[in-house]
């Protein structure tokens, strides 16, 4: 009996622990204090799915934390008590855990966010999830741009037409020449092109078949076409009408598989790519790549990088940090070479251009100056304040 009093003064006496074959256990304690993990899990998944459906946690996310609970933790802490997991219990699992740095973090992840949820019903005890830590990840371990060289794409282009036909090339081919996420891109809608200005509006996305109201960031933007992809948007939007004609198209999606069908996610079409590329002699990338690929012309083209950032849906840092360094000191048959397919004029490029970086501070001086006029625009900089608070869209 002493030691129970001083556990009691202590704080760290539990009923179920000191007399678990109690018939009236349940009368005694607090249900929730004898969950297991599993219905903690549980109850941590069904809170993410109503936040889903408040539009306020992407379903991609929630399929994550289901994918990540069900193949790691589930198994080895699902059926124990969720207040007796204690922190070496969890260490030892997730130090058994084979996998790269990046997997490692995410996986410590959901298990704070899902126990940090378990909790907060008990505010007095301490969360032992608390205590893991992730990897640090380097500089060379995150993923950096791997874009293709625009020779490379032409290429590309060309095989998958002529492996899956005119739906699968287009799509592609418009991937190549915009750099929208792919997501963003299947959700497209007739209503979203302005055939008289030349722009997409970009406000949704489709992930996993489940319908968005807003972009991965939640910044919603106007992106104008260059010639090429204006190109290729007619010549789809000539396809939807022939599958119309012919009954097969009932819906008002832009991107179509060759049935008219509307996209229902990304996978069928990596798997496409991923087949052609294998034939190619080109070097094997995720068609992500060709995203990367659409940002570094547009910098090596001496676009804007603001511009560019607004355009594809990136914060300025990232703009400068990943992108502006690897596009810089472009080689001039590549610019020549990229302005053509892009479908703009060649008015030639000079050899002395300066390097893209030195062109971006002469942007930032030359955008800062003071303006007689007291209506005029925002400076460059009032835009970077308000793209980095996400104000900008």
């Amino acid at each position: 009996m002493a030691g129970i009093r001083q556990r009691i003064r202590a704080g760290t006496f539990h009923f179920d622990q000191e007399f678990p074959e109690y018939r009236f256990l349940g009368r005694v304690i607090d249900p929730s204090q004898v969950r297991t993990c599993n219905q903690v899990f549980d109850q941590f998944i069904a809170h993410c799915e109503s936040r889903f459906r408040r539009d306020d946690l992407a379903w991609a996310t929630v399929a994550g934390y289901r994918r990540v609970l069900n193949a790691l933790w589930r198994p080895r802490i699902g059926a124990l008590p969720f207040l007796r997991v204690d922190y070496v219990t969890l260490a030892r699992v997730a130090d058994a855990y084979r996998c790269s740095r990046k997997t490692f973090n995410n996986a410590v992840s959901v298990l704070r966010r899902a126990f940090d949820f378990g909790y907060r019903n008990h505010p007095h005890h301490i969360n032992p999830a608390r205590g893991l830590r992730g990897c640090r990840m380097s500089r060379k371990e995150r993923i950096r741009p791997d874009p293709f060289r625009i020779d490379e794409a032409e290429q590309l282009i060309v095989a998958i037409r002529a492996d899956w036909g005119e739906a699968q090339a287009n799509y592609d081919e418009f991937r190549f020449f915009t750099g929208l996420r792919p997501s963003e891109q299947i959700a497209l809608r007739i209503s979203d092109f302005d055939a008289a200005r030349g722009t997409l509006r970009v406000n949704k996305a489709r992930v996993g078949g489940v319908d968005r109201a807003t972009t991965k960031t939640g910044v919603h933007r106007v992106f104008e076409l260059c010639p090429r992809a204006l190109a290729v948007l007619h010549r789809q939007l000539k396809l939807r009408e022939r599958l119309r004609r012919d009954s097969r198209l009932h819906h008002d999606h832009i991107f179509v598989d060759a049935d008219g069908a509307p996209l229902q996610s990304i996978h069928e079409a990596g798997v496409r790519w991923a087949k052609t590329a294998s034939r190619l002699p080109v070097r094997p990338r995720r068609p992500y790549c060709a995203r990367h690929s659409s940002v570094s012309w547009n910098l090596m083209l001496g676009k804007n990088p603001l511009w560019v950032a607004r355009q594809h849906g990136h914060s300025v840092r990232t703009m400068l940090e990943v992108y502006a360094a690897w596009a810089d000191g472009a080689v001039e048959s590549d610019l020549v070479a990229i302005r053509r397919s892009m479908g703009f004029r060649d008015h030639g490029v000079a050899s002395d251009q300066p390097g893209l970086l030195r062109r971006l501070a002469g942007w930032l001086i030359r955008d800062a100056r003071p303006t007689s006029t007291a209506n005029s625009s925002f400076s460059v900089w009032h835009w970077i304040w308000h793209q980095e608070r996400g104000a900008c869209t």
